[in-house]
This record gives C-alpha cells, sequence and structure tokens, in this order.
C-alpha cells in the first residue's frame, strides 16, 4: 500500500507559477513509477507528467517546456513545477504511483497506475 499526499495548488493569473507536491513516504521507489494527472468535468482523466525509476521523464505535449517533474534525494516526494500556466491547465491535479509500469504506460493509460492522492484543485484566471 503506498499512501500519497498531494498538496499545493490554488488559483494563479495567466503566466503565473504553481508548484504541487505529493508524499510518498516508504515506498519503494526502485519499483514505481510517480506521475501526475489532471481531470476536468466531462473529460477523462489526462497523464500530464511521469517519472519512471530510472529518472526517465515524459511530458503530455501540452505542457512540454513549461511543467517539470522531480523528486526529491530521499525520494519520498514528488514535485510538479508548472510555469507560464494557462486557463486550460485549470483542473484537478492528481498525483499517483505505478508498481512496475513504464513511463509511457503510466503516462497514456490512467489504469495502469496503482495509488492515487485524492487530488488538487489547480485554477487559472485569464
Amino acid at each position: 500500500q503506498v499512501n500519497l499526499v498531494d498538496s499545493g495548488g490554488g488559483s494563479v493569473e495567466t503566466g503565473g507559477s504553481l508548484r504541487l507536491s505529493c508524499r510518498a513516504p516508504g515506498y519503494h521507489y526502485r519499483l514505481y513509477s510517480m506521475a501526475w494527472f489532471r481531470a476536468v468535468p466531462g473529460k477523462a482523466r489526462e497523464g500530464v507528467a511521469i517519472i519512471g525509476p530510472d529518472g526517465k521523464t515524459l511530458y503530455a505535449d501540452s505542457v512540454k517546456g513549461r511543467f517539470t517533474i522531480s523528486q526529491d534525494d530521499a525520494k519520498d516526494k514528488l514535485f510538479l513545477q508548472m510555469n507560464s500556466l494557462k486557463p486550460e491547465d485549470s483542473a484537478t491535479y492528481y498525483c499517483a504511483a505505478g508498481r512496475n509500469v513504464s513511463p509511457y504506460a503510466g503516462l497514456t493509460i490512467p489504469g495502469n497506475m496503482d495509488y492515487w492522492g485524492k487530488g488538487i484543485l489547480v485554477t487559472i484566471s485569464s
């Protein structure tokens, strides 16, 4: 069992920045890919960024160059630095962990992820 506690988020204006955090104490980082997803009402949950056990990262095309996923040295915290935010980035963001899931499989198929945070609301005003 992996307990994910996500935090951060809030409301900023277009062009602003936010940083999301996710604590995952005690999980075996060598076994898990860690990711951020987002969801808006009426749309499927979308993979935003993922980092594999080897540190390989993948990003959705819509956030490349603006968002950065990272972990702390102890690898029990996951971050998503979001810059140059746009109104279409507004969503509920979730951190997720997938055991033995490749970054591509995890980012593209949310069902491959095993554990989820409760979600953080991010609102970007125009």
